[in-house]
């Protein structure tokens, strides 16, 4: 089993705060059919995504991507929410530029960079807590519903997101589909490593946060 994953930065704890578009906390949301689709959307990566490479790109922007062949845990958020017209890239990097201390400092960075910023987990974290919905962290798999955002831990150090999918395993958890060293892959593995995070996509919001422009580089 490879552990190489999303080594991007450390773990962070999470400014809970109301920010621009998003409420930052709520619990028991129901389950949308639009949450659902982001499972869906992650689960067409498998067989398409099939390395990890954490290596750094100089990506287009807006909607810059990797290779599809191959990419990062966060990748796989990135690509699936892409499918629902949400460009992470776009969004964490605005809400940086504006926002800058509200960030982790663990890469010794003065500003703000495009390439790489929505591709760290802790990035992803900061900005799903202020911006989108965080849910408590539980034990208990029923919480987690389709088209959630978990984070956690790998080896004490390795941040990691999955998403949820609709899926039952054997252990009678929810799946997750994730990219922890293989590519894309749908696994029985919610509970394996501690949890640092959960969040839930608003999908009233999905269209207004878009910018679904051509690429530039």
């Amino acid at each position: 089993m490879k552990f190489n994953l999303c080594v991007f930065g450390g773990l962070i704890v999470g400014i809970l705060t109301t920010v621009g578009l998003f409420s930052s906390f709520a619990q028991n949301t129901p389950a949308s059919q639009a949450n659902a689709s982001i499972a869906e959307a992650a689960r067409k990566q498998i067989g398409v995504t099939t390395s990890y490479d954490p290596k750094y790109v100089a990506l287009s922007y807006p909607n810059g991507d990797v290779a599809t062949d191959r990419g990062v845990c966060t990748d796989v958020v990135i690509r699936a929410l892409r499918q629902h017209g949400i460009d992470l890239q776009k969004l964490v990097h605005e809400d940086m530029k504006n926002h800058f201390s509200a960030y982790p400092k663990n890469w010794g960075l003065t500003k703000t960079d495009r390439n790489i910023d929505h591709r760290r987990v802790p990035n992803l974290m900061t900005f799903f807590t202020r911006n989108a919905l965080k849910l408590p962290i539980s034990t208990d798999g029923s919480k987690f519903l389709p088209g959630d955002f978990v984070t956690c831990t790998v080896a004490g150090k390795l941040p990691h997101i999955m998403i949820v999918s609709e899926r039952k395993g054997a252990s009678g958890h929810p799946m997750i589909i994730h990219n922890i060293g293989s590519g894309t892959q749908e696994e029985d593995r919610l509970f394996e490593f501690p949890l640092t995070g959960h969040y839930r996509w608003k999908e009233s919001l999905k269209n207004s946060s878009a910018d679904t422009t051509t690429p530039r580089p």
